[in-house]
């Protein structure tokens, strides 16, 4: 049995204390911009040649200079709330492919990754946690105490006010904020729910020593859950992230955002599985089954350029106004961070990992864990922040924000994925495939 790092659990504490600190200062930073400093960043931003929009929603209703800094104003606020739904939407999201990736292991009868099973597992657990924070997000927003949804202001459906959005009207029967509590409740409670029945049954199939119908009730209950995945994953790539900016849609963006999270989550158990080789507790995990996970490290990464070039490449091939305006608003707004992305999600990956002898390196693999990590994260941030806080990102209070959730989060984490693991036992020794994966040996 795995015992919990008194030291890592001080560090992932640590790491949650700092995360809150640094998010409520700039929270009381946030809180203390008055309007004077709001048009003076407004008037920045315009002076400087920049004046496409970064949310649709600044092409619809009155153009005068107060409904800009009404706008304006509404952006900055959204700065804490934003902040913290990038950390939650991508947690939780990998955390689910965690668990999709542990899915398909089983459904497909795989034998050389059952010793990871078990860290999968445990990187699955953080879904409840994950989902609470969502479902506080999703509900401040619903009752009107956060903005980072446009198309929940009851004014845009209502065809006598000036500020009517005859789109926004014609997705209310989809886009309405009963409806989408409901499906949020559905997503965070079925992602929830198919873990800890995973879990329960992979625990039986060890206590059964692999008996067939135990072990076919994991395979018909890992098959549920890729089913559940990817109807969920879709649908909640539309209401926590697309819908944003209602206006703006991709057939290409529920896979582009899947992906993501799915290459993170590979990345996260790669680091998991070589923390507990590196303390002794994963003697069975070699350099065959982390060759293994860095293969699969190294086709993610390269199946998210190919979603990411081919959504960028159509939108820019058709250059229809409508389209285009979500990548006008990143071009001008969030350069240093939206194009450098594919820097460490595509360009590191590909040059590094490419080799099949590197790929068994730890040290190599790890680092370029680390740095996928990262590079999503940065996806996730670019997804967000354009349509919610604007050209108001680059300040102080901003990164005060952005930094405290995501440390705070990424400490929740760590903290609830290893404390899971005390409670697995780290060798699946009753899986039926369990000898496979100890003599598992990469013929290249």
């Amino acid at each position: 049995m795995y015992s919990f790092s008194p030291k890592l659990r001080l560090y992932s504490i640590i790491l949650i204390v700092v995360g809150l600190v640094l998010f409520a200062a700039g929270f009381a930073l946030n809180k203390g911009i008055d309007d004077t400093t709001i048009t003076h960043w407004m008037e920045a931003v315009h002076s400087g040649g920049h004046d496409n929009p970064s949310h649709s929603s600044e092409l619809v209703g009155p153009q005068d200079h107060a409904a800009h800094l009404e706008h304006a104003k509404m952006q900055v606020g959204n700065q804490p709330l934003a902040a913290l739904h990038v950390a939650a939407v991508f947690l939780f999201g990998v955390s689910c492919a965690a668990l999709f990736f542990y899915s398909i292991q089983h459904a497909a009868h795989a034998g050389w990754s059952i010793i990871v099973t078990r860290v999968m597992e445990a990187v699955a657990s953080f879904i409840p946690y994950g989902g609470a924070i969502l479902l506080i997000i999703v509900l401040l927003n619903a009752f009107h105490m956060g903005h980072l949804f446009h198309w929940m202001d009851p004014s845009l459906t209502d065809p006598k006010d000036p500020n009517f959005d005859v789109i926004i009207y014609e997705k209310s029967k989809f886009l309405n904020v009963p409806f989408y509590v409901v499906r949020t409740f559905i997503y965070v409670i079925g992602a929830s729910f198919f873990a800890w029945k995973l879990k329960q049954v992979s625990k039986k199939v060890d206590d059964t020593n692999g008996d067939r119908k135990v072990y076919a009730s994991l395979y018909n209950w890992s098959v549920g859950y890729i089913a559940f995945f990817g109807f969920a994953s879709a649908a909640w790539a539309w209401d926590w992230l697309m819908s944003i900016d209602p206006h703006w849609y991709s057939t290409l963006y529920i896979w582009y955002s899947m992906v993501s999270c799915l290459s993170t989550a590979v990345a996260s158990i790669i680091l998991v599985a070589v923390y507990l080789k590196k303390k002794g507790f994963y003697p069975q995990f070699n350099d065959n089954h982390l060759h293994d996970l860095g293969k699969f490290l190294f086709a993610t990464s390269m199946l998210w350029t190919y979603l990411w070039f081919c959504q960028f490449m159509l939108y820019w091939y058709a250059n229809v106004p409508e389209e285009v305006n979500y990548f006008f608003g990143r071009f001008e707004y969030y350069a240093p961070t939206f194009l450098p992305m594919l820097i460490v999600n595509f360009l590191l990956p590909l040059l590094i990992l490419v080799s099949s002898s590197i790929k068994r390196n730890y040290k190599v693999v790890t680092t370029m864990a680390v740095i996928v990590i990262f590079g999503h994260w940065l996806d996730y941030f670019n997804m967000v922040m354009p349509g919610t806080v604007g050209p108001y990102w680059n300040n102080l209070p901003t990164l005060l924000l952005t930094v405290g959730s995501f440390a705070a989060v990424v400490g929740l984490f760590v903290f609830v994925v290893f404390t899971a693991l005390t409670k697995l036992k780290l060798m699946p020794t009753g899986n039926p495939f369990f000898h496979e994966s100890e003599i598992y040996e990469y013929p290249f």
